[in-house]
């Protein structure tokens, strides 16, 4: 909105540092955001003295703005509660606009990662460089994000994958979704690149471009702790990236709240080819159920459930996902030196279990309104402090890469935050070039006078994730994931890696089902789509033979489409351990006042799923790219509980896609198309 003569001289006013004109001027400079810059991006400080004879007048002024706003703010909580809202910037231009999104959209595709998925089948033709102005960025909220449902504080980052070229879909918790949430935006919409470095701060339905060419070159801690200390407050919630970010790391990730990260597929390079270096939010306004005291009833008996449970009531808040370690190991399926086999001999050195013996482990921490507290506080001798690390990162720079000091597998963790990197591919990129220096592909003269790659070199482990973050030395290299990497070398065969994205810390030749779940993930090598180590290894509805392929196409599409589900509300992947659908569908009906069968609740999850193979298609994917690294596929596992096995893709690939509704090319059918509303797209 323009800034009249009027208000530009009440903005002078505000000045004036009485106590009260204070806190009216924090409502009020929200409406300022015409106001001249600096050149430093900065506001202009201006004093201007008044005539006592107009205090009386301008107070009146002032009280009349204030009721004005709190009016606009009521207005906007109504409709955040009635639509989705989504919050459109162009970094090119310095626009903004506010969507709604018609009604019909928003409950089939629920929220977070299938409102999200839409939105960018809606924007992107498929043939944009995932690194340029073209490429849009969302911040993408669920219906439970920011309420009291268990674990509802989740979001989603979406865009087209600079380490893919495929649908980046990454998942978060903290504190940030929930804040987001309260502006009274479900979506935030980032596209173009703006000429400098810049921030964007977002509170009650309004938003500001600031400059942060200050910013640029600081960690994630350094700027989440610089934008508090700039904006006055400590409770604004900032998600941020860091150098591996502003120099476009293919895997470069997104940290929020310090420590937790929107972490796979290069969405933080996105950001930084953006240069956009954070995002900040601010809210008052707490999501609303349609119905309180039901949901409030629906709410008490799942937050029972998931304290009871032996996984969420006990084995995470115990140990966090590092409670896996020994679990995995012991069923024969924990990746060693780049897969070469499935158990690792020092797992005792690195488990959740030794975090907590050799006291690094300070105590646990949840997001927000997690009721199971899985996250990791950790404190070293070395007198470094963070968070972590989890089973994925410890075992990424652990096992992976075959090494067994806790200390530097835990300062490695700390680097990849500070940094702003996925841990799993960081651990699995020099994994692939540790095999590939051992066998002669990268020669010595290439280290630049660095460690040797060797697995089980700690110092090798902490100097090349630095350099990787940074773009340093063989690190420009590393930076390109290990795909890229080996592929540079005429060996793409020792890149563990689906769809160019690498392979998380289970050894598929031990869990048939989880390879089938890697080899047909939208978004490439990942664990979190369909997580069928929870049936095949825990007994997680149930207890399935993990080498057996009969029946698992079937579900591993239930765990899809289900995963789907639990992304676009908000909530956490873990409360899957203690919930099952019917739960999930009672607190989304119980929330929202809709009226969702079972069946049309699961049918959203196929929708989106389908939807983000449509968009993978329009990117270029084809079927043959639905397979796993030639290693799992035809060398058997050497050693360990499954000594002898293989993936046997080909058991359960055609099944897989017949289930779908696809055809032999791995594409919906029209009939697919047609029974999901998908036909238009």
């Amino acid at each position: 909105m323009g800034v009249s003569g009027k208000t530009k001289f009440l903005l002078l006013f505000l000045r004036i540092s009485t106590k009260w004109q204070m806190s009216i001027r924090e409502e009020i400079s929200f409406i300022f955001k015409n106001v001249p810059l600096s050149n430093k991006g900065k506001r202009r400080p201006c004093y201007l003295s008044l005539p006592t004879v107009y205090l009386d007048e301008w107070r009146l002024f002032i009280y009349k703005l204030i009721a004005t706003l709190n009016r606009q703010r009521q207005e906007v909580k109504a409709v955040a509660l009635a639509k989705i809202r989504i919050l459109n910037v162009d970094l090119s231009t310095g626009g903004t606009n506010i969507q709604e999104l018609d009604e019909k959209i928003s409950k089939r595709y629920i929220g977070g990662r299938g409102v999200g998925t839409y939105l960018l089948s809606t924007i992107l033709k498929g043939d944009e460089d995932p690194l340029s102005p073209e490429n849009p960025l969302l911040f993408a909220t669920g219906p439970l994000t920011g309420t009291t449902a268990p674990t509802g504080g989740r979001y989603m980052v979406l865009c087209k994958s600079p380490l893919t070229g495929l649908v980046a879909c990454s998942n978060s918790g903290g504190q940030f979704g929930s804040e987001l949430r309260r502006t009274g935006f479900d979506v935030i919409c980032i596209t173009g690149r703006s000429d400098s470095a810049v921030y964007l701060y977002v509170t009650d339905g309004l938003v500001e471009i600031r400059g942060a060419a200050h910013l640029w070159g600081l960690d994630t801690h350094e700027t989440t702790d610089s934008l508090k200390e700039e904006i006055g407050s400590d409770s604004v919630k900032i998600a941020c990236i860091g150098p591996a970010g502003e120099k476009k790391v293919r895997f470069a990730c997104i940290i929020n709240d310090k420590h937790r990260a929107a972490g796979r597929s290069g969405v933080g390079a996105v950001m930084g080819s953006k240069n956009l270096k954070a995002v900040v939010v601010k809210g008052s306004h707490r999501p609303e159920p349609h119905n309180r005291d039901r949901f409030m009833e629906i709410v008490k008996k799942r937050l029972e459930i998931l304290k009871s449970n032996p996984v969420t009531g006990q084995g995470l808040p115990s140990l966090g996902t590092k409670v896996l370690d020994n679990i995995i190991n012991e069923h024969g399926a924990y990746p060693t030196r780049n897969f070469q086999t499935g158990v690792f001999e020092h797992t005792d050195e690195v488990c959740g279990e030794a975090l907590v013996e050799k006291g690094y482990l300070k105590k646990n921490r949840g997001c927000y309104a997690c009721p199971i507290k899985c996250a990791r506080v950790t404190s070293l001798p070395t007198g470094n402090k963070g968070e972590g690390p989890e089973y994925e990162s410890g075992w990424a720079l652990g096992a992976a890469v075959g090494v067994e000091d806790l200390i530097a597998i835990t300062e490695a963790n700390y680097l990849c935050n500070l940094l702003g990197m996925d841990t799993i591919s960081c651990g699995m990129t020099l994994a692939c070039a540790m095999e590939l220096y051992e066998k002669g592909y990268i020669k010595k003269d290439e280290l630049d006078g660095g460690p040797a790659l060797r697995f089980g070199s700690s110092e090798a482990l902490v100097f090349y994730t630095r350099q990787m973050g940074v773009k340093e030395g063989l690190g420009k290299r590393l930076a390109e994931g290990s795909l890229r990497l080996a592929k540079s070398y005429g060996a793409s065969e020792l890149s563990m890696s689906v769809k160019g994205q690498e392979l998380p810390a289970y050894d598929p030749r031990g869990v048939q089902g989880q390879g089938l779940s890697y080899a047909t993930s939208n978004r490439g090598g990942c664990h979190v789509r369909a997580y069928m180590i929870a049936p095949e290894v825990l007994g997680i509805p149930e207890k399935l033979d993990p080498q057996a392929t009969e029946g698992k196409a079937q579900w591993v599409k239930i765990f899809q489409d289900l995963t789907a589900v639990i992304d676009s509300m908000g909530m956490c992947l873990f409360t899957s351990f203690a919930l099952g659908a019917e739960d999930y569908l009672d607190i989304l009906n119980g929330f929202t006042g809709h009226d969702y069968t079972m069946e049309e609740m699961m049918e959203c999850g196929e929708r989106i799923w389908n939807l983000e193979r449509l968009l993978n298609i329009r990117f270029g994917l084809t079927a043959d790219m639905d397979t796993l690294p030639r290693r799992l596929l035809h060398e058997a596992m050497p050693q360990g509980p499954q000594k002898g096995h293989t993936v046997r893709l080909s058991e359960m690939l055609p099944e897989y896609y017949k289930i779908r509704g696809w055809d032999n090319d791995g594409i919906p059918s029209s009939k697919t198309l047609e029974r999901l509303d998908l036909k238009t797209v």
